[in-house]
């Protein structure tokens, strides 16, 4: 009899309240894809399920994790081992249903461990969610006893880590929550076809997050020439941007543009 063909791994991550959770639903009604249900977890985060990678109250905090050289693991850290990878296997495994192709996993804390994730799970792909920087601010502000322009200096460092990372990742694409909300069935035929699964009707309805902070603290000028190339601007201003998609297939690659 022909061997089992075991699950692929699709890892989202962002800052916290970037659209995660949006990207997870998504990503969870593709037929062949399922994310971890029914657990006690906030969200259902694989984060908090597993100890296989030490996850306290104090990691992965809001607008702090990102710039946090302990929470940046890539393939050389020491956890990089078969023990890792078993482990997170075996604790995770519960939580999914069975016959999956596509096993999804969302948490914000993903976003610094891309590069780990990847030599754990060498078939993994990676969703990374950004969320216009002034937006983020304001929506964590009831967290983070910071002043907004700090918070926004970490989405900023957050971002070029990640830009840093992305040499390293052979399967990721960035999706901008303002193009999600935009045209929502896009969104989700980028996804379907950036994990080659059928596309499906949208399954729910989504609204525009962004407009309960207009007024918001905005970017400084410097701030915003960083934010620029992700297509953000003051005053959550937001235009046109092309999108980010690595695939070592280029009918992958091609698929999800057309989407």
């Amino acid at each position: 009899m022909p061997s089992e063909i075991p699950p692929r791994y699709l890892f989202i991550g962002g800052l916290h309240r970037s659209g995660t959770s949006l990207v997870n639903r998504l990503a969870n009604a593709l037929p062949g894809a399922g994310g971890i249900t029914g657990s006690a977890a906030p969200e259902n985060e694989g984060v908090y399920l597993q100890g296989a990678i030490p996850h306290t109250a104090q990691s992965g905090r809001p607008m702090h994790f990102a710039t946090n050289p302990e929470e940046h693991l890539t393939e050389a850290h020491p956890l990089n081992s078969l023990e890792t990878k078993t482990r997170l296997a075996q604790d995770w495994a519960p939580w999914f249903a069975p016959d999956l192709q596509w096993r999804v996993e969302k948490s914000p804390v993903n976003l610094t461990r891309m590069r780990l994730m990847q030599h754990l799970f060498p078939m993994s792909q990676f969703i990374v969610v950004l969320r216009h920087p002034e937006a983020v601010a304001a929506s964590v502000a009831s967290w983070v006893d910071a002043p907004a322009q700090a918070l926004i200096d970490h989405w900023i460092a957050a971002q070029a880590q990640m830009l840093d990372d992305l040499p390293y990742l052979h399967a990721v694409m960035v999706l901008r929550y303002e193009d999600i909300v935009a045209d929502a069935p896009r969104a989700l035929r980028r996804i379907a076809r950036f994990v080659d699964l059928p596309v499906v009707a949208l399954p729910e309805g989504i609204a525009d997050g962004n407009q309960t902070y207009a007024g918001a603290t905005q970017m400084t000028k410097a701030q915003a020439a960083e934010a620029a190339r992700w297509g953000y601007a003051p005053g959550l201003q937001v235009s046109p941007w092309p999108g980010l998609i690595q695939h070592p297939l280029r009918a992958v690659r091609e698929a999800v543009e057309a989407a």
